[in-house]
């Protein structure tokens, strides 16, 4: 069925405000966001914890682990892709239509997983299986984010963007800390015989239950008013949103895709952080049950700062605390692996906090707002979509190649991980700072060109 209302008149942007539900719309990126952001953290998780001694040979622990590393990377290899597909059909059809297919396809892929054969079973087809079905994740992924705050923004007051669009943020951090505590307890309770053998599936087949929730509630939410109205204007003449984003927007992608690259604070800490404390060839020491703890801390502080900091872009603007964070986080990241280094939990939990539930979350929180204010309605989920990916699939070698310049054995690895992201996170910054400011606008203005700013 067509969502596009009856008529030929397109209504402004002003008379369709009245009928804007922020608050549903929020709450359905938030719960949408949470089940999908599960599927893709478990496999996070899994990654690093599991799957090195369940999917590859165990001969060389080195390569092992880079090989894992390695098919983490390759769902975001797969999101430009997804990005340029999804946020299509997101921008054409609608973005309720785009986080329904995403999230049954996600449910799917994850669920897949949980049934796939181990290495010692059917050897190289293990980890080519695992492949394709990362892939498939990826793709489905590309467009929840976008979708879910282009939904949020368009239903959300002018003044508010930042501190409703926050909560699709803060779901992804809720689907990873529901990813960790179903992980945890079998990590605890069971033998480490058992949990590599059969007990870390179980966290993937609950994934059914994802296909089942994803479809109710995203079924519920309604397009944003002015997405409608603007659709009624010419649908049909209406470029492929991704050429069209080529044509009339190229250096707002560039320094988009950039700006994406601060994730390497959480490529540096949660992903390579958890494989230098747990994997025996750093001879570290700690176990997988110590840092499924130390992710759930670093979620739990982001899920509780994200608000605050989307709240505080609404006031001093996105582009301030997506600097302070990416520097800060940046310089701080070498500083956590050192903390590992230590072999002190106590110093990691604080470490973790600081870096990753705070510094981090100032660039999070803002940046799929700040995004989605960069890009006009009739690209908006393109937008976004393809830089966020391009961006994350990039960053996604990081850990891989984290790996391969201080491999087990090496002197100092927190200084030269730490280095390292420091300078991504320098390049990211610059490009923050190139970017327009969209402090105060309102999102006609910014749609239009205007300078008019809101009353805050």
């Amino acid at each position: 069925m067509s969502t596009m209302p009856p008529g030929d008149v397109r209504p402004s942007i002003d008379e369709t405000v009245d009928h804007r539900d922020p608050k549903k719309a929020a709450l359905s990126g938030w719960i949408g966001s949470a089940l999908e952001y599960y599927d893709f953290a478990l496999y996070s998780l899994a990654a690093t914890l599991i799957f090195p001694t369940v999917f590859f040979p165990s001969e060389n622990p080195t390569v092992a682990i880079i090989a894992s590393l390695a098919t983490y990377a390759v769902g975001y290899v797969s999101r430009p892709v997804g990005a340029v597909v999804l946020g299509a059909y997101g921008d054409k059809r609608g973005r309720k239509h785009v986080l329904v297919f995403a999230m049954l396809l996600m449910g799917f892929a994850t669920f897949a997983v949980g049934l796939l054969p181990t290495y010692g079973q059917v050897g190289l087809l293990a980890p080519a299986l695992l492949v394709g079905l990362r892939l498939i994740q990826g793709f489905a992924v590309a467009g929840e984010l976008g979708g879910a705050s282009a939904m949020i923004v368009e239903h959300a007051p002018d003044a508010r963007r930042g501190f409703f669009a926050s909560f699709s943020l803060q779901g992804t951090q809720v689907g990873s800390i529901l990813a960790t505590g179903v992980l945890l307890p079998l990590a605890a309770l069971l033998p480490a015989e058992q949990f590599q053998a059969w007990g870390w599936r179980i966290p993937f087949l609950l994934s059914a239950f994802v296909i089942l929730a994803g479809y109710y509630i995203r079924r519920r939410v309604q397009e944003p008013p002015a997405y409608l109205a603007q659709a009624t204007d010419a649908p049909v003449k209406q470029r492929f949103p991704f050429f069209e984003l080529l044509r009339s927007h190229p250096w707002v992608l560039v320094r988009c895709i950039i700006m994406t690259f601060t994730n390497v604070i959480g490529m540096a800490t949660l992903v390579f952080g958890v494989s230098y404390a747990t994997q025996k060839g750093y001879g570290i020491g700690f176990s997988s049950s110590d840092f499924l703890w130390v992710s759930l801390l670093a979620n739990v502080a982001a899920v509780l700062t994200i608000p605050f900091f989307g709240a505080l872009s609404d006031k001093i603007g996105r582009k301030t605390l997506m600097v302070a964070g990416g520097l800060g986080g940046g310089l701080l990241a070498g500083g956590y692996l050192w903390a590992v280094e230590q072999r002190s939990l106590v110093l990691v939990f604080v470490a973790v906090v600081l870096v990753q539930g705070i510094l981090f979350q100032m660039w999070n929180a803002t940046f799929a707002t700040f995004f989605q204010e960069q890009f006009p309605m009739r690209i908006r989920v393109t937008g976004f979509a393809v830089a966020q990916n391009i961006g994350l699939m990039i960053a996604s070698f990081f850990p891989s190649i984290f790996t391969a310049i201080a491999p087990p054995g090496t002197a100092n690895v927190p200084l030269v991980i730490g280095t390292a992201t420091l300078g991504i996170c320098l390049a990211a910054v610059l490009a923050t700072a190139l970017s327009s400011d969209t402090k105060g606008k309102s999102l006609e203005d910014l749609e239009t060109g205007k300078g008019r700013s809101v009353r805050l």
